[in-house]
């Protein structure tokens, strides 16, 4: 590679549950820049959770979807001698948390309630519970990682 590996920047946590994967969660929720606007959000799809479920807080529900939605492995495309196989690789923890947060907001955004807030609400009690759309999309990347492991000693 020319240029240097670009430097990890400093995710300051947030304001409400003092938490730096909260943040990142909001930031990539945020359009345009508007933070407080996904920040407004988010805290009251944590309150509409805490209204759902009642054994335990909103934060810990968030947190157990997230981990429910996180794949531990994935597919990665490599062309070997003029064909193109789908090679199942480990993910790292970054991108696990990253591709879990991605999912889980890519699939409340698709979800048919009235606002944002309930959307996402609704898919972090679905996938704390191990359903929803973005589980499936776990469960399916682990099913097309299963059925080419016969490819994986094309491994980089």
């Amino acid at each position: 590679m020319r240029k240097s590996k670009a430097k990890k920047r400093i995710i300051l946590p947030d304001p409400k549950f003092n938490d730096i994967q909260v943040t990142r969660f909001i930031n990539n929720m945020m359009w345009q820049g508007k933070k407080s606007v996904a920040r407004d959000i988010f805290y009251s799809a944590m309150e509409i959770v805490e209204s759902k479920v009642e054994e335990e807080s909103g934060i810990e529900t968030w947190r157990k979807a997230l981990n429910n939605v996180m794949p531990s492995v994935e597919v990665k495309s490599r062309r070997v001698g003029g064909a193109t196989f789908q090679i199942p690789i480990e993910v790292s923890a970054e991108r696990k948390i990253a591709l879990g947060m991605k999912w889980m907001i890519r699939y409340a955004r698709a979800r048919n309630e009235k606002s944002m807030a309930l959307k996402l609400a609704s898919e972090i009690v679905a996938a704390s519970k191990g359903e929803g759309a973005a589980v499936k999309k776990k469960e399916d990347t682990h099913r097309m990682a299963e059925a080419n492991k016969a490819f994986s000693h094309f491994r980089v």
